[in-house]
């Protein structure tokens, strides 16, 4: 390994090659990283992170941001250009009315109550992870062309010019059947003229009701399951609506209920639903040409989300997966038939030792294939069998050496 370059003292944006750096981040020369060519972000969070961050910094340390303002991309703009921070120091901020900053992801993890007034930053695109937040957080924010809100939204409360988009990606139950989430109030921000709503198709659904406290909105953005699709009628100003990944439509109102739409896709619906919608596209076009672009694809049969999409093998390589899933395959097949607790421990402990020496069975491919054996502990049958999800878990952790 090459010896460390010790950058400080060095003018901004004068540094732009990959390799390997000094930089006093917390003290001085206190971090070294290797930067690689190609790549524009970095993560900076506590050791417990391990690999998947590229600096180590305890969540309450101070930071000095301007550590980085030596660093520039080749084409000259400032490096990092996307920076994911898990941590409490909001300097940030500050240090970004000097320096923009392109995409910052901050995850703060803290109790209590903070107020940060940040109206003269310069970030282009701003989420804020709140997952780990226990208190609350008051912000004042710039105008922002993307803000958004992951986890608890009821931990903050924004103020300031509103962004061009908001995302709102709230913290969800997994169960299918549970009620409804409500989005709470969100004050201030439910100005905005476009909005994305992130859920996931399986799973606790977010409901559309009260979606009229946006009165404003112009485009909407939905991905994953949803209910209360009527409510969507109350938005007569919607130009643009985009739904995707969502297994179920019912009730979701016809195209014509929205004079001014110009654009309109739907990506991975249900099948039936798809039908529908194709034919109010024929008929609108009949009356009103579509202005922009307009598309319904990839309809999908109502066991497809179960049996193809709900498998939580996706993003492994082909090989792993097709091993998994085979795996999936037999032991929720055994579960299905299962008459007793010993026959349901038996499928669990065979699918969990299936993995046992399997090369590239990191944390995020565990966490998979814990994700498979909850799914295979909300099974009807294993349910009859009066079998709790900590049980079938129990099982699981018994059984694995990964």
């Amino acid at each position: 390994m090459s010896v460390p370059i010790d950058v400080s003292g060095e003018p901004a944006g004068s540094v732009s090659e990959a390799g390997h750096y000094q930089v006093s981040l917390t003290a001085a020369g206190s971090h070294v990283f290797a930067r690689e060519a190609g790549r524009g972000n970095l993560i900076i969070g506590p050791a417990s992170m391990g690999k998947k961050a590229d600096l180590h910094v305890a969540g309450d340390e101070a930071i000095n941001w301007a550590a980085f303002e030596p660093f520039s991309t080749p084409a000259g703009s400032p490096w990092p250009r996307h920076i994911d921070y898990y941590g409490n120091d909001s300097g940030f901020f500050g240090w970004s009315q000097d320096r923009e900053i392109e995409q910052f992801s901050w995850a703060p993890a803290y109790s209590g109550r903070r107020a940060i007034d940040a109206g003269a930053a310069r970030i282009e695109t701003l989420r804020i992870r709140l997952d780990q937040v226990s208190g609350h957080l008051e912000a004042r924010l710039p105008q922002v062309r993307d803000l958004e809100l992951f986890g608890d939204l009821t931990r903050v409360a924004v103020a300031g010019e509103l962004p061009d988009m908001l995302l709102l990606r709230p913290a969800l139950g997994r169960r299918t059947g549970a009620a409804p989430y409500a989005l709470p109030d969100l004050g201030p921000l439910q100005e905005v003229r476009a909005l994305a709503l992130h859920g996931a198709p399986l799973g606790q659904p977010i409901s559309l009701q009260g979606i009229d406290r946006f009165p404003a909105l112009e485009s909407l953005s939905l991905w994953g399951g949803f209910s209360g699709w009527e409510a969507l009628a109350r938005l007569p100003r919607l130009t643009s609506l985009e739904i995707r990944f969502t297994p179920d439509l019912d009730g979701l109102p016809e195209l014509a209920s929205w004079p001014a739409l110009d654009r309109f896709i739907a990506y991975n619906v249900d099948e039936a639903a798809g039908k529908r919608l194709k034919a109010q596209m024929k008929a609108r076009e009949k009356v009103r040409a579509w202005g922009g672009y307009n598309s319904v694809s990839q309809t999908r049969k109502r066991e497809w989300w179960q049996s193809e999409y709900g498998r939580p093998f996706s993003g492994w390589n082909s090989r792993m997966a097709k091993s998994a899933n085979t795996a999936y395959d037999t032991a929720r097949s055994a579960l299905e038939s299962a008459s007793n607790a010993a026959e349901v421990q038996a499928a669990i402990s065979a699918f969990t030792r299936h993995f046992n020496g399997m090369k590239g069975i990191e944390t995020a491919e565990r966490e998979d294939i814990g994700e498979a054996v909850w799914q295979f502990s909300q099974l009807a049958q294993v349910e009859r069998l009066g079998i709790s999800e900590a049980q079938t878990q129990r099982w699981f952790d018994e059984a694995r050496d990964y």
